[in-house]
């Protein structure tokens, strides 16, 4: 075989490689084959390969974050008296108390006291206040002992809503309820469970004669229309 032929079957080999690679683009499991049978190919020109390299880092750059679970483990171990105190609570799910411990840890002074006012008035003492969500979070605050900011002020359903990347735990929050028929709602933000897609732990009362006491629950804050955070 002369030299014109091997180069003529190299360019129509790599031709066919580059044809599959379009093709399969959209097949994960086969990416990771081509990959390594275009760098293990002789006749892959060097311009070739660096144009293959800067795709391969273009598509690890654009791959999405994955956000980890959270994990009972290590508040278990650090300080299993916060957590065993709280694993078989009815009103909250122990997946989400080390959220609940992490938010107490990083809020502000004054927040940090309303955290720890309502925790004890839900988990500890499973109080039952006589009114609505917005009367419990009142009682709490005022028991708290804290002053109140309006940090944002919109209406229920037309908003402004606020840039969800300003909450911080403690806020006193006013949102539309999607998990609810989009009635309007206030809770107590916790700390986020997914913060893509703006699920947060909120402890939520739900009054309306329930007889039940203050919830650690997931909603989505997406549309808050108001908040107040607690000062000293």
């Amino acid at each position: 075989m002369d030299v014109s032929t091997l180069n003529m079957n190299n360019r129509c080999a790599f031709k066919t490689l580059s044809h599959q690679r379009y093709h399969l683009k959209s097949k994960p499991w086969v990416r990771s084959a081509l990959w390594l049978a275009l760098l293990a190919s002789p006749m892959l020109h060097a311009d070739d390969l660096a144009d293959l390299i800067r795709t391969k880092n273009q598509s690890y750059a654009q791959a999405p974050a994955v956000q980890a679970p959270l994990s009972t483990a290590y508040l278990n171990t650090t300080h299993p008296s916060f957590y065993q105190n709280y694993a078989a609570a009815p009103n909250i799910d122990s997946d989400y108390i080390e959220t609940l411990y992490r938010a107490e840890q990083v809020a502000a002074p004054a927040s940090k006291q309303v955290l720890q006012v309502a925790r004890q008035m839900a988990l500890d003492n499973k109080e039952i206040i006589k009114g609505s969500c917005w009367d419990y979070l009142n009682a709490a605050f005022n028991r708290a002992g804290v002053a109140r900011e309006t940090v944002f002020k919109g209406a229920y359903q037309v908003g402004p809503f606020i840039d969800t990347n300003q909450i911080q735990p403690g806020d006193w929050l006013y949102y539309i309820n999607h998990s609810y028929n989009d009635v309007e709602h206030s809770g107590l933000f916790v700390g986020w469970l997914n913060r893509a897609n703006n699920q947060a732990l909120i402890l939520s009362y739900a009054g309306e004669r329930r007889n039940e006491p203050a919830r650690y629950k997931v909603y989505d804050v997406s549309h808050t229309y108001n908040v107040i955070r607690p000062s000293l």
